[in-house]
């Protein structure tokens, strides 16, 4: 199973949800497939793990927001049924990086790069991205980023 992609996993995990009569998880997991197949559809393509990671990091980002302001209005019902849908989607996530890991990456990539100023912040997100999709929140990559070049 070491070579299936992350939509056949993805698939595998709705029939065990669906076998299991797990409605919220299967919810979730259906979620997910119809993100990735409205992508498919839309750009005519078969989309690969590396954008399958990009969709589900995504998916992450809208949850987070979404979890704030349910949180801020008092919808307690609503938050908890996004952090589950979180929690599924990054049950489908890489391992995350440590913070050690994070920081030897983005040291590399502003090496590699030449990077010396905030103006050269584009070019080492662009080297990091592909990286640590996935496994690390870009909007904190890009903070980390930022501080180390200043």
């Amino acid at each position: 199973m070491a070579d299936q992609t992350l939509k056949q996993t993805l698939s595998d995990a709705m029939k065990t949800a669906m076998r299991a009569k797990d409605k919220a998880r299967l919810s979730a997991v259906r979620l997910i497939l119809a993100d990735i197949k409205r992508i498919e559809v839309d750009e005519r393509i078969d989309i690969d793990d590396a954008r399958v990671l990009a969709v589900l990091d995504k998916m992450l980002k809208h949850r987070r927001d979404s979890i704030s302001q349910y949180d801020g209005a008092g919808r307690v019902d609503l938050a908890d049924q996004e952090r589950f849908e979180m929690d599924v989607i990054q049950s489908f996530l890489p391992t995350p990086l440590s913070e050690a890991e994070l920081d030897a990456l983005i040291s590399a990539a502003i090496t590699s790069t030449g990077a010396d100023s905030i103006k050269n912040m584009g070019q080492v997100v662009a080297i990091l991205k592909p990286q640590v999709q996935g496994r690390a929140d870009m909007g904190m990559v890009s903070q980390k980023v930022k501080s180390q070049l200043q």
